[in-house]
């Protein structure tokens, strides 16, 4: 049994009186990217300077005008990423950047010291402030964690007052959601009154769920506590940074927004410490979708994944919202037939707003477009051709393949229409798997020659073909199987040709399993290249078969 008994419950404010559940989300909120300080840490490979200066100017592209850059005191990389964008002029004078800093005095100063010269700034200082990280992390009473926050602001307040252009301060009570409401308020209200906001220069209040640790309605529940009981409410505004360790970061933000939230911290596709930081993207698009303005320009999305894929070398799951490859995709039957129903009446009836069938919103409204991709016809990409023979037929084609493959079904169905996958499969065969003319291998003998100290090789293999008919054979040596055979085919066949790429996976698990190669041939007397497939019970074998056909492919032997 599952040792649930090792954990309890986190404790749920006691707030009959809430009224977010009767609200509803009217406009977008103000939105803060920190894809390149929160993301970025959480990457396996952090960005380069480079592709963080493609990122900044393209989060500006999209709309943001807060955007946090990183933490620049704690690393000489940010603080000299920080410097390229003011001395290459590269902040715009509407946008407020964003840097990060812990309440200590020489990381006060040297966060001063990199945003010389910047127009608009927000200092973000924060301190941890939860029951557990007071009792187990730092050891100290709330008065001690009150004067941190209150001290690390007076210095804030005494260098700013020095510095040109426009300094707001933000403050985060770390750990906010596992910290008591009264104790919440007390210290964000302390650091209200020693920066000394007003309704025309106010402070930002960012109340983080560093740590998802309940449902979002209490979340919900926090936020509007907090936003009822602040003092001098119109001089603050109300941040939220929600994390998706419960994997309901989104939800926690949507309903923030009911309790009170004026602004939103996230990251695009939710990219972020452990399980992410809330999905910016999925907020505004599910805005978006109720026929509200998200307030960013989210119309390409196709764009927005190319450049966070080769920012952040992080693929987009194929069933993120909005983003993922197959969202916009109906595979069973009885969907298809709804949707398109549903698009037929919305045309018939000229109506005014989207109302189709499985599909929340019109895919081309973002850059994307309906695939039923289960048929296939002269219009389907090569994508959907190999879809289909990796979820019928278990053949998972090498993506350089993709299009080889997707041509020689694209001639058919120009021929004849929709193509099913049957006939794909049965082309597949006849254009692969059965090209055994005038080459056919038969049968493949390999001897391991590693003891052999004075070999320079380690494999011997012994291959038997036909030749239009003629049985024949030679013998080769290489550096493992497929090495010796293609040498073989060069020294007795003639032939010169090299293996671009291989591939292999198992069709089908068990004692009778068999296995697909793929060989990527290359004939470098023609130049001209082609995939050849094998199949058997036995890899090697398979990999021979490969090459077999690939030759037969090229021609070789006419």
């Amino acid at each position: 049994m599952v040792n649930y008994s090792r954990y309890k419950r986190n404790p749920v404010l006691n707030y009959p009186e809430r009224e977010w559940p009767n609200k509803e989300i009217e406009k977008a909120p103000v939105w803060c990217s920190v894809d390149l300080r929160d993301g970025n840490q959480a990457l396996i490979d952090p960005m380069q300077v480079d592709e963080k200066i493609e990122m900044f100017q393209y989060l500006i592209k999209l709309g943001f005008r807060d955007i946090e850059i990183g933490f620049p005191a704690a690393s000489q990389i940010e603080f000299d990423f920080l410097r390229q964008l003011v001395d290459r002029k590269l902040i715009p004078n509407d946008v407020r950047v964003q840097v990060l800093t812990q309440c200590r005095e020489e990381l006060i100063d040297r966060t001063f010291e990199s945003i010389q010269g910047i127009e608009n700034v927000i200092v973000h200082i924060y301190n941890s402030t939860s029951t557990l990280q007071r009792d187990v992390v730092f050891g100290m009473e709330r008065d001690e964690i009150i004067d941190i926050a209150v001290k690390g602001t007076r210095m804030v307040k005494e260098r700013a007052a020095k510095l040109p252009g426009n300094i707001i301060l933000e403050y985060s009570p770390e750990s906010f959601t596992g910290t008591e409401m009264d104790f919440a308020l007390e210290i964000c209200t302390a650091v209200q009154k020693e920066w000394g906001p007003t309704k025309e220069n106010p402070i930002i209040i960012n109340l983080p769920s560093t740590v998802e640790m309940t449902t979002p309605n209490v979340y919900a529940d926090q936020i509007e506590w907090m936003n009822k009981h602040f003092e001098d409410r119109e001089s603050i505004i109300l941040s939220v940074h929600p994390h998706n360790d419960r994997g309901t970061g989104v939800a926690s933000a949507e309903l923030a927004m009911l309790a009170g939230a004026d602004r939103v911290e996230g990251t695009l596709f939710g990219n972020g410490e452990r399980t992410g930081n809330v999905d910016i993207l999925n907020i505004a698009y599910n805005m978006f979708s109720q026929g509200i303005n998200p307030e960013l320009e989210i119309e390409h999305i196709n764009e927005i994944i190319e450049i966070y894929e080769r920012c952040c070398k992080i693929p987009i799951h194929p069933r993120h919202p909005y983003a993922g490859k197959l969202v916009f995709t109906a595979f069973s039957g009885s969907h298809q037939d709804a949707i398109n129903k549903g698009v037929k009446a919305m045309k018939e009836r000229d109506g005014k707003y989207w109302e189709v069938p499985y599909l929340p919103i019109d895919p081309s409204d973002i850059g994307r477009e309906y695939e039923p991709i289960v048929r296939i016809n002269s219009q389907s990409g090569k994508g959907g051709v190999a879809f289909i023979m990796d979820i019928y037929f278990g053949f998972k084609l090498p993506k350089a393949m993709h299009k080889e493959f997707a041509n020689v079904i694209q001639k058919v169905s120009e021929q004849q229409g929709e193509v099913s996958p049957d006939e794909i499969m049965n082309k597949f065969a006849e254009e692969y798997l059965n090209q055994k003319e005038p080459l056919h291998f038969r049968k493949l003998k390999v001897d391991d020659l590693s003891d052999e100290v004075e070999s320079e090789f380690d494999t011997k293999v012994t291959v038997t073909y036909t030749d239009r008919g003629i049985e024949k054979s030679f013998q080769s040596i290489g550096n493992g199987p497929i090495d010796a055979v293609k040498r073989g085919i060069e020294e007795n066949l003639g032939f010169s040709i090299k293996i671009l790429d291989y591939s292999e996976h198992a069709l089908q698990s068990g004692s009778n399993s068999q296995a697909a190669a793929y060989i990527h041939l290359l004939d470098a007397e023609t130049g001209h290249v082609t995939y050849g497939v094998g199949v058997s019970s036995n890899i090697t074998r398979a990999s021979v078969r490969a090459i077999f056909s690939a030759m037969n492919r090229l021609g070789l032997s006419d």
